[in-house]
């Protein structure tokens, strides 16, 4: 009797280990604080009192969790945010995973953190004040599946061009081996020639002083005839199109017409223009779309494929195409869409979508029948080298694996070897035009470490797409 009483004490010991490992509480007030404080003045909290004070750049809330594994986990946070909605940063062991999303809530409620990759032992995860101005209760760690990548190479072009097939499948068959580098700029991408020795694999190109309210201003670009010296030297092209409104720019001093691609540089109304088929304005977004047409078609006649980024950033509404809300947005890249390759027969385009991670997200995308590949744009702190993890796996999780996963803009370099510790298997990485150069956002030997690494593709490894 004694030896059973025994066992089933162990048992029930084992069963309560299992259960707690399976999912860890740790109250935000029992945490190391900077800059914030620790309150009791708003019901409903669990605990002994919930983190107030995300008002001043660097404050935070750090907790430490002790895991049985490596592996990854999902978090979900306890919180109220009476203030409005708000979004902060989620660090996990010192580096960036994403921003969380907090939804106003009168009283304490929780949101979803995503899924972020934890080591065997002891981790810490920081919320660090971004937008600030939430009341943080607790972290709730629990185990879960890596999302599966299992991205298609059918692109949604019908009858896409030899050549953006060939680019496709490629794309798909390095997907979670490798990642391809890639630079903003054409003469930014010789600048990492001159630093390390390699080009990038993608050369990033911008199709916006082809928007005709920019050329009958007098812009003028070479971007096309680059483009095609780029991809007969070897390497892989992309475009977005930064699309100065068609009208209603303000051009005074802050708000000048060459700005007219953001939402507070115009007072064009893509909802109206979008419901008015009849109207002036959704007659030069179709104006638009056909003057940037033709340069595609100089590039289509050339034989290059474009992995092609268009209405980009739009839940950011910095941009016009944002402003008026997903439903509009959507419509506008379904005519966009429809435009290019129905009436143009515009075919060697990859669609490439710009998201976020966030449940909302999907309010925003076009559809799978529209998107080739979904991205996102990710600016950190000055040599923050992190490779955002659980943003990509909130992005892979989000779009159920189906699509190729990118970092299409970043402002600092993420780490290859941090990639491949957390299976952070971005398609590619996108440096912005400027952010190469400058030492106090990445550093010139973390450079060349990143285009000498053996997992990072540079342009002289990519396959010979061109046949000889």
């Amino acid at each position: 009797m004694e030896k059973y009483i025994i066992f089933t004490l162990l048992l029930l010991l084992i069963v309560s280990i299992s259960i707690s490992q399976s999912e860890i509480t740790i109250q935000a007030e029992n945490g190391i604080l900077k800059g914030t404080f620790i309150a009791k003045t708003f019901p409903g909290y669990q605990g002994s009192g919930y983190v107030d004070g995300f008002d001043q750049d660097g404050d935070s809330c750090t907790v430490t969790v002790e895991v049985p594994e490596d592996g990854m986990y999902e978090i979900i946070i306890g919180y109220a945010a009476p203030y409005g909605y708000k979004e902060n940063s989620l660090y996990v062991n010192g580096a960036f995973q994403t921003n969380i999303k907090f939804i106003p809530s009168q009283s304490f409620t929780i949101v979803s953190g995503g899924l972020i990759p934890l080591k065997k032992g002891k981790n810490t995860i920081s919320i660090v004040k971004s937008w600030g101005w939430i009341l943080l209760d607790y972290f709730k760690i629990k185990k879960a599946e890596i999302p599966s990548l299992n991205p298609t190479n059918k692109l949604v072009t019908p009858n896409p061009s030899p050549e953006a097939q060939k680019l496709m499948d490629y794309l798909v068959s390095i997907y979670g081996k490798y990642t391809l580098s890639g630079q903003q700029g054409y003469k930014d991408s010789f600048y990492i020639w001159t630093l390390t020795d390699k080009f990038p694999a993608i050369c990033g190109f911008d199709m916006i002083d082809y928007s005709p309210s920019r050329v009958e201003r007098g812009a003028s670009s070479r971007d096309v005839e680059d483009a095609i010296d780029w991809w007969k030297m070897g390497g892989i092209v992309q475009f977005q199109w930064h699309w100065n409104a068609p009208k209603g720019l303000y051009d005074v001093p802050g708000k000048e017409w060459w700005r007219g691609f953001y939402t507070q540089a115009t007072s064009f109304d893509l909802e109206y223009a979008m419901n008015h088929p009849e109207s002036e304005d959704y007659k030069l977004l179709i104006r638009d779309i056909d003057a940037i047409a033709v340069q595609l078609k100089r590039l289509q006649e050339a034989k290059v494929p474009v992995l092609w980024r268009p209405l980009h950033e739009a839940e950011g509404r910095w941009f016009w195409w944002g402003a008026k809300g997903p439903e509009p947005c959507k419509k506008l890249w379904r005519l966009l869409f429809d435009r290019l390759v129905n009436y143009h027969k515009i075919n060697n385009l990859i669609w490439v979508w710009t998201t976020t991670d966030s449940p909302s997200a999907l309010d925003w995308y076009p559809g799978d029948q529209y998107v080739d590949i979904v991205g996102a744009d990710i600016y950190l702190k000055d040599k923050d080298y992190s490779p955002s993890t659980g943003m990509f796996y909130n992005i892979v999780k989000l779009f159920g694996g189906k699509k190729l996963v990118a970092m299409t803009e970043t402002g600092t370099i993420p780490d290859p070897d941090a990639m491949i510790k957390e299976k952070a298997y971005w398609a590619w990485f996108m440096t912005w035009s400027g952010f190469e150069s400058d030492p106090n956002k990445n550093e010139p030997s973390h450079i060349k470490k990143v285009f000498n690494h053996p997992f990072i593709i540079t342009k002289d490894e990519l396959p010979k797409f061109i046949e000889e």
